[in-house]
C-alpha cells in the first residue's frame, strides 16, 4: 500500500494512493499513518481491505498539500558514508561499522515544501535517501533478516545537509543535519511487503533539471537489513521511527571546485523506484 498524510501543516489526515493512482481518504478508518498503525496487523488488514474494496472516499488531490508520509515520528537515525561511489567521491575509506547520527525529528517536512537554507550557511547541500520506517520495536536484533522483518515501510527522504556546519564547526555531525526543513519526508510511506529487496532501487536527483545523483542501492556498503541490525545495538527502534540510509555519489561536496551548493531559488526533484518523488524550492531562512 501507499499511505500518505494530506493537508495543511499540523492538520495533515490519512489516505491512500489506490493501484489506480486515485487518491483515497483513510480518515473514516484511522488517525494517522504512524506508528501504532504500522505496528497494529489487524488495523492495516482493515486498510487494506477496505483499499481492495473500492469504497474509500475520493479527495481531490487538485491543490492539495502532502506533508511528511509518516506522523508523530519518535526518532530520525541517520547512516553517513554508506555508498562505495559516495565514500570514494569525498576522499573517505569505507567505514568499518555503519556511521550514525541522529535528525530531530521537527527537521521533517512534506516532499515538497519549502526548505530554508540557514543564515551564514555557504555549503548546503542534497542527499538523495532510501529511509526505513521501522514497524515492531527492535532490540539487540541477532541478524540482517531480522532486520528486514522488522522494516515496516519505505520512504524517499532528502537528508539535506550544511557541510561547513558538519564538517568544519567542531564537534559532532548535529549541526549539519538539523537546521529546520532539513528533512523533507514523502510524498507516500510504500508497505514493506511492495518492496521485496530493497537492494534493488534506483537513486536519482537533480538540481535545476540536471541530474546529480544517479545511484542504486545495491552500492550500499551495510544493507537495509544490516542497517536496522546493527542500529539496534545501541538503542531501541520503535514503530514509526526511521532510519536514513545513506546517500549515493554525487553530492555537491563531491563535486570539483567551485562545488555547486545550493542558494536560493535551486529547485531539487528527487525519486526512488516506487517511492514517488519531490521537489523542494530552496529559499533564504
Amino acid at each position: 500500500m501507499k499511505l500518505l498524510r494530506v493537508g495543511p501543516v499540523g492538520s495533515e489526515r490519512p489516505a491512500l494512493l489506490d493501484q489506480d493512482g486515485t487518491l483515497r481518504d483513510l480518515s473514516g478508518l484511522i488517525t494517522d499513518v504512524d506508528g501504532a498503525l504500522l505496528a497494529d496487523d489487524s488495523v492495516l488488514s482493515r486498510v487494506r481491505d477496505a483499499a481492495e474494496s473500492g469504497e474509500l472516499p475520493v479527495l481531490d488531490a487538485e491543490g492539495l498539500r502532502i506533508g511528511s508520509a509518516v506522523g508523530r515520528i519518535g526518532k530520525v537515525v541517520g547512516i553517513g558514508l554508506n555508498y562505495h561511489g559516495h565514500a570514494a567521491e569525498v576522499g573517505a575509506e569505507a567505514p568499518a561499522e555503519p556511521i550514525i547520527f541522529l535528525k530531530a525529528p521537527d527537521t521533517v517536512v512534506g516532499p515538497d515544501d519549502t526548505v530554508l537554507i540557514p543564515r551564514t550557511s555557504v555549503k548546503t547541500d542534497w542527499e538523495a535517501e532510501l529511509g526505513v520506517v521501522i514497524g515492531a520495536t527492535a532490540r539487540y536484533l541477532a541478524s540482517a533478516e531480522e532486520g528486514l522483518a522488522h522494516v515496516g515501510g519505505y520512504v524517499l527522504v532528502n537528508d539535506v545537509t550544511e557541510r561547513a556546519f558538519q564538517t568544519e564547526r567542531g564537534g559532532t555531525w548535529d549541526k549539519g543535519k538539523n537546521c529546520e526543513t532539513f528533512t523533507p519526508l514523502g510524498p507516500w510511506l510504500v508497505t514493506a511487503d511492495e518492496i521485496p529487496d530493497p537492494q534493488a532501487l534506483d537513486v536519482k536527483l537533480w538540481v535545476n533539471g540536471e541530474l546529480k545523483q544517479d545511484g542504486h542501492t545495491s552500492d550500499q556498503i551495510f544493507p537495509v537489513g544490516e542497517v536496522v541490525r546493527y542500529v539496534s545495538q545501541f538503542m531501541t527502534l520503535y514503530p514509526g521511527d526511521v532510519i536514513v540510509t545513506g546517500t549515493p555519489a554525487g553530492v555537491a561536496a563531491g563535486q570539483p571546485e567551485p562545488k555547486p551548493f545550493l542558494r536560493a531559488g535551486d529547485v531539487v526533484e528527487l525519486e526512488i523506484d516506487g517511492l514517488g518523488r519531490q521537489r523542494q524550492e530552496f529559499k533564504d531562512a
